[in-house]
């Protein structure tokens, strides 16, 4: 049994007939039955769905509440033998006093009820006319009888050691108010929210409703599993779109179609590892339990399941993007590669500022780092009102430069205006293979990291010659993996490239083709584009094309970018984060090739880490960075047996 951390769960929005919970109850009975055949471990249904959410004035008959007691019976008898906790809205009378309330029902049992806190009361909602808040009783009881028995009441976290979840209850205003119940009921423990809702529809509430779950879920790192009343509520005064959400931490898995006329039910999986994780390592969050009020007396109860399916890909429903660091909708995606560049442009800009330099120094291969190196200091100079003139933009020619990668070097250069240099390190390669004793045609990593460091040397000395900054081309990608020369291209003085991962690099560079410059640049840096990855330090073939193809040595970056994503960012185990990307490149890779390419990660991304342990500055632009300084630190020296065994 492996659920990798994830926990299936559903929305529900069953058809409905106002005031008949008959009816009601057995729709509601199908539709359990269907989430527990689907395997969620949790459905919420919507808010008074067992008699509808508009009932209004009959809310006063005890005809009606009556009826819904008896319901409720029928619906655990029928339910005895799912496996699945649901969730479902009823009205409970208390004292004499009434009350909006959600039911967590298990095996035929009642788990709990947790009451409305904050019954709507504005413009066309009225349920202070009918139902009580739920704040005052939840203090002064914890247990109420229902079919003759006391089931607890008031404000419950169910808690479930199988599937590490903490699951709380809000009922549709709650979720809207100053500050939202599960907010007290996050920082108490709960990983999950169920919001049983009717809200109704107008022009633009359904993208602020999607964005308030949203943003609540982010707000309180967590799941967030809401479900709304439907279309065959009354319409007497208003019209409910039955809309379903699933978010986590910020993120809408899921969404329901609007309108449905059938009953609608959507599924995802919620990652509450990757959430407990976020917690643990978010000190903002845990600081806020400290705070006087935060601690709040919750009835806690236990939830326990008779099976724990196995996670498995074939039935896997929630999207596993492949390129994690990149939007999949374009107008996002041009958003992100704005927002990119001005950060890039923006820390050189005050660098430059800061030292006084009037130039700028960067080896410029041909290749996409460099180009995107480049394109942002010619942003920046236009920007500080400098001279393209004082970038000083060096083409260094060695044994493994092609013509292709040679050309577009010197072409981006001279549509760019800059101040350009050729400079062959053949000559001094040579010589310096003379003195340490390298012999002609032994080409191993010295011969390889001779010419790198060589090109670096070049570079800081120009900087010394023109008052310059030398500026890093290397991205996180190389950083993650150690593919770069200690002490050559390693080395820079300021390093804008530093935090953008490959995948990324490419789309930047073909957005700022695409937005930044003029068609002779763009064409240029269209064939770019097209050139394979290469560090060029070997000779090229027969026909003096590129030999050395990087990714046939350390594997696709777009695999690569994958297992940085999730490793560093979420903290994930290998065996997760294989799972996922067997979901994810399904078609693309066989799962022994990802696996295969995975342990190459881990074994470079430790060997390595003293590289990143003396990196140069440079500007964090998303929210993974390897900086030694504020986001990584790691020691040069730990051992990554633990997580190749695991892949083992």
């Amino acid at each position: 049994m492996t659920t990798y951390g994830f926990v299936k769960v559903a929305a529900v929005s069953p058809r409905l007939k106002v005031a008949d919970p008959l009816f009601n109850t057995q729709e509601t009975e199908q539709l359990i039955k269907a989430a527990d055949a689907a395997g969620a471990a949790v459905a919420v249904f919507p808010e008074l769905g067992l008699t509808g959410y508009t009932c209004g004035d009959l809310f006063g008959q005890q005809l009606l509440l009556d009826k819904t007691i008896a319901c409720l019976g029928l619906l655990l008898e029928n339910t005895e033998d799912t496996d699945v906790l649901a969730v479902i809205g009823m009205p409970l009378a208390v004292n004499q006093k009434l009350y909006n309330c959600g039911a967590a029902i298990q095996h035929g049992q009642v788990l709990g009820i947790v009451p409305k806190l904050y019954p709507a009361n504005y413009k066309e909602f009225y349920e202070n006319r009918w139902f009580a808040s739920g704040h005052t009783i939840s203090q002064n009881m914890a247990q109420v009888e229902v079919l003759g028995k006391q089931v607890p009441f008031g404000e419950i976290l169910f808690t479930c050691r199988q599937f590490k979840y903490c699951l709380g209850i809000e009922i549709c205003e709650d979720l809207w108010t100053v500050v939202p119940s599960s907010s007290y009921m996050a920082l108490n423990g709960a990983n999950l929210t169920a919001n049983l809702s009717a809200s109704n529809d107008l022009v633009s509430k359904a993208g602020y409703r999607r964005q308030l779950v949203a943003q609540q879920s982010a707000r309180c790192i967590s799941g967030y599993i809401y479900a709304s009343a439907g279309v065959h509520e009354s319409t007497t005064d208003l019209v409910f779109g039955g809309d379903c959400i699933i978010a986590e931490n910020g993120s809408i898995l899921e969404t329901s179609r609007r309108f449905h006329r059938d009953s609608a039910v959507i599924y995802s999986e919620i990652d509450v590892e990757r959430l407990n994780s976020e917690r643990q390592v978010n000190r903002t969050f845990t600081e806020n339990y400290e705070i006087e009020g935060a601690r709040k007396k919750f009835i806690r109860v236990e939830v326990s399941y008779n099976t724990i399916p196995s996670v498995e890909k074939a039935q896997f429903g929630r999207f596993v993007p492949r390129h994690p660091f990149i939007p999949d909708d374009l107008s996002s995606r041009h958003e992100r590669c704005q927002e990119i560049f001005n950060i890039q442009v923006a820390g050189l800009a005050k660098r430059i500022e800061h030292t006084g330099m009037t130039s700028a120094v960067i080896g410029v291969s041909g290749g996409l780092d460099s180009t995107l190196a480049l394109l942002v200091i010619a942003k920046t100079f236009k920007l500080l009102e400098l001279p393209p003139q004082n970038i000083i933009a060096v083409t260094m020619p060695g044994f493994g430069t092609t013509e292709t990668t040679f050309n577009n070097a010197t072409k981006l250069m001279q549509s760019l205006q800059v101040n350009p240099h050729e400079i062959s390190i053949v000559p001094a390669c040579r010589q310096h293979f003379a003195d340490i004793g390298l012999p002609e045609g032994v080409f191993d990593v010295t011969y390889e990291n001779s010419q790198a460091r060589e090109r670096t040397q070049i570079l800081m000395d120009l900087a010394n010659k023109y008052n310059g900054l030398v500026v890093g081309t290397g991205d996180l990608s190389e950083l993650a993996l150690g593919w770069a020369t200690y002490n050559g291209d390693h080395m820079s003085m300021y390093a804008v490239n530093c935090s953008i991962p490959k995948t990324l690099v490419k789309f930047l560079v073909q957005w700022i083709a695409d937005n930044e410059v003029d068609e002779s640049t763009r064409e240029t840096l269209y064939n770019i584009l097209n050139t394979p990855i290469s560090p060029e330090l070997l000779p090229p073939d027969a026909n003096g094309e590129i030999l050395q193809k990087t990714e046939e040595v350390v594997g696709p970056y777009e695999l690569h970018d994958f297992f940085l994503y999730y490793a560093v960012r979420h903290g994930m185990a290998p065996r997760k984060i294989l799972f996922l990307a067997d979901v994810a490149f399904a078609g693309a890779y066989e799962r022994d090739e990802i696996k295969k390419w995975l342990k190459t990660f881990y074994r470079r991304f430790f060997s390595q880490q003293f590289k990143r342990s003396c990196l140069p500055d440079g500007p964090k632009v998303g929210t993974i960075s390897l900086s030694p300084r504020g986001d990584w630190r790691m020691p040069s020296d730990a051992e990554a047996r633990l997580w190749l065994a695991e892949l083992d």
